[in-house]
């Protein structure tokens, strides 16, 4: 109970200090720092994950498969109570007998075996930035995270959430002491993740840097489409980025 009280009053404090959530344009308050921490991430990326994301891209594709499947099965850890939290109680059930059956059956989500047997993902990953979102919080202002990246007040939020009791995987490894799982557990989980995300769009990355006036722009405009893309459950270009620029990026 502590957790979500603490959780609702982040929520009722972003209420507050955030923009309506259908305005056009996110602040960037921070820019200046904001470049900053861009550049400091770009090149840890260049030395650090964008060589990782090229090794992994010649492993052989039943392992990308199965790590694929592993992460999109743990992301459902998190969709699921922004499913219930949105109201969704039809993609939480599918996506809990999904995380059900390939977690035992599917050996942790190695095999999609629920979509083997008729339980279709047709269900994009929610969070609980998105589920701010979808209450009606405004994004706050842009701001980039180390190692994280893009990011706003409101998706900030969002994660601190997971840290607060939100992520049940994160609880089970690091947060408190099992004998079943360790902290490495979840780190690695979370940097295969990302290393997947990179691996996919490798080829978008280099070209959108080597087509863009201004690099740093062009990713924070990229990333606001994507958020109020998810919220709104939606493919169509919602005025922050040019088609050309949205369609070859690829979630995990």
């Amino acid at each position: 109970m502590k957790k979500i009280l603490s959780f609702l009053i982040f929520t009722l404090f972003f209420l507050l200090i955030s923009s309506k959530s259908n305005s056009v344009e996110v602040r960037d308050c921070f820019e200046r720092l904001n470049r900053a921490t861009f550049a400091f991430n770009q090149s840890i990326d260049k030395v650090l994950f964008k060589p990782l994301a090229k090794g992994y891209r010649k492993l052989p594709v039943p392992i990308r498969t199965g790590t694929n499947n592993v992460v999109s099965n743990l992301s459902n850890l998190i969709t699921i109570p922004n499913n219930v939290l949105q109201g969704d109680l039809k993609a939480a059930g599918l996506n809990t007998a999904r995380l059900t059956v390939n977690t035992t059956i599917g050996i942790f989500g190695i095999f999609d075996v629920a979509q083997q047997i008729g339980l279709v993902k047709n269900y994009e990953k929610e969070d609980y930035g998105q589920t701010l979102g979808k209450w009606g919080v405004g994004e706050g202002c842009y701001i980039v995270l180390p190692i994280l990246g893009p990011s706003t007040l409101r998706d900030g939020a969002g994660k601190l959430a997971s840290f607060l009791g939100g992520d049940p995987w994160y609880n089970v490894t690091v947060k408190n002491d099992t004998q079943y799982f360790k902290d490495s557990d979840y780190y690695v989980s979370r940097g295969a993740d990302g290393i997947n995300f990179r691996s996919k769009n490798i080829n978008t990355f280099d070209n959108l840097e080597k087509n863009s006036m201004d690099f740093y722009a062009s990713v924070r405009s990229l990333y606001i489409q994507d958020r109020k893309q998810k919220i709104l459950n939606s493919k169509k270009i919602v005025d922050t980025q040019d088609d050309s620029d949205w369609d070859d990026l690829q979630s995990n």
